[in-house]
């Protein structure tokens, strides 16, 4: 049907926004959606509050929230051995 995406064509979409909200971060990260929210609750990933009900994650703070985390995986790690 006309107009209609693909579950595929709607995740390309997504990759090629700058900015995404709470529930597509979530589906990125493959996380439930109330962790996504209390991540941005705590500040641990940075949001911008639209209005009163809209958020949304910038993608570079995304992927820089990923390196960080990407580094504190890796320490905890070392520790384990």
């Amino acid at each position: 049907m006309r107009g209609e995406r693909t579950q595929p064509e709607a995740l390309m979409e997504t990759k090629n926004r700058q900015w995404l909200k709470v529930p597509e971060v979530a589906e990125e990260l493959n996380i439930p959606r109330s962790r996504a929210y209390e991540l941005v609750a705590t500040g641990d990933l940075p949001a911008v509050r639209i209005g009163e009900r809209s958020i949304r994650v910038n993608r570079k703070e995304l992927e820089r929230f990923l390196l960080e985390q990407r580094r504190v995986v890796g320490e905890a790690a070392e520790g384990v051995k």
